[in-house]
């Protein structure tokens, strides 16, 4: 191996060596935070999070930020939330914006409100600066019938106590939207709500709605109130519609139970004509033993015949007369 080979190998050696070091001896950063007057050690710190797989810049740099600003953290507590998964530099600015504020938020509960997945900075501007909410279109029916719509913009600020389990807006939108649907509902016309819509963003903010949420209602005021549909009149409508129907089948039971009837007293008066016929079938036969047994004479066979003409020609004189006098029996 010649001289210019080996100069080679130990100038590679050299720069790689060199890499290794400053990578995991991030001098540039420490001098930036020596400058800075944040105490961090080499070995100790720097490497140590090499070593813990956490990127030094991501301490170091919001731990100098927090220092300038008056804030002391402990940089073990912001490693430890950075292996937590939580977001240091959004805490960090959280924790600056609080303290500017004069907002009492603490570094456990700041830490704790962003790993619960809320954003401290957001919740932070949203203590200073309120938010407006505007819920979707409310209908509700007043006892009147007439049914109100309205929309309300609701005016809430975030309660840091309660951002740790407390509800979000989805719950705040749909609790105002129930205290519009039972002020709306309880007020005697549409005209009680379209002349004083203020009553019910009145009644709507007495019931404390943001109880149990992450947020503080300053404010509900009613943005815009329409006239809806006559339900009332609709449903005295779909009613009497209904009852019709009813009816209808009812007297379309009635009618069938009728015509039943009708063809129980046909089919009776059938079997009564044949059960006439059957016996009358049998009077030439009671006869004929009549003759043979000699209770029935001649005579007297003549005398019924007679008898029977008699009265064929009553009816029949009588079928004429009233065919002469009409139908109201006038001539």
């Amino acid at each position: 191996m010649d001289s210019q080979t080996l100069s080679m190998i130990v100038i590679v050696g050299g720069i790689v060596f060199l890499s290794m070091f400053f990578y995991f001896v991030p001098i540039g950063l420490w001098v930036t935070a020596y400058f800075a007057g944040v105490k961090v050690r080499i070995f100790g710190d720097l490497v140590g999070m090499r070593l813990r797989k956490v990127p030094p810049g991501r301490i170091v740099n919001p731990l100098i930020s927090a220092t300038k600003a008056g804030l002391d953290l402990p940089i073990e507590k912001l490693e430890a939330h950075y292996l937590a998964g939580g977001n240091v530099n959004a805490v960090v600015i959280a924790l600056i914006s609080a303290d500017k504020a004069n907002i009492p938020l603490s570094f456990e509960r700041a830490t704790a409100i962003d790993l619960a997945g809320r954003d401290v900075l957001e919740a932070v501007k949203m203590s200073v600066i309120p938010k407006v909410i505007e819920t979707p279109l409310v209908a509700a029916v007043a006892m009147d019938g007439i049914q109100v719509k309205a929309i309300s913009r609701v005016t809430v600020r975030a309660n840091i106590e309660r951002l740790v389990g407390g509800a979000g807006e989805e719950t705040v939108i749909a609790r105002v939207g129930e205290g519009i649907v039972t002020s709306i509902g309880s007020s005697k016309t549409h005209k009680e709500v379209l002349e004083n819509p203020d009553r019910i963003s009145k009644l709507v903010l007495a019931k404390g709605l943001d109880a149990g949420t992450a947020f503080e209602i300053l404010s509900i005021d009613i943005a815009d109130v329409d006239v809806g549909e006559n339900i009332g009149a609709k449903l005295q409508t779909d009613q009497a519609e209904a009852d019709k129907k009813i009816a209808q089948a009812k007297a379309e039971e009635r009618r069938a139970m009728a015509v039943a009837v009708e063809q129980e007293m046909k089919a009776r008066t059938q079997e009564m004509r044949a059960k006439v016929v059957e016996a009358e079938a049998q009077i030439p036969i009671a006869m004929a033993e009549a003759f043979r047994s000699g209770h029935l004479g001649v005579m007297d066979y003549y005398q019924i015949r007679n008898v029977q003409a008699d009265t064929a020609m009553r009816d029949s004189i009588g079928k004429d007369d009233s065919r002469e006098r009409g139908p109201e029996g006038v001539e």
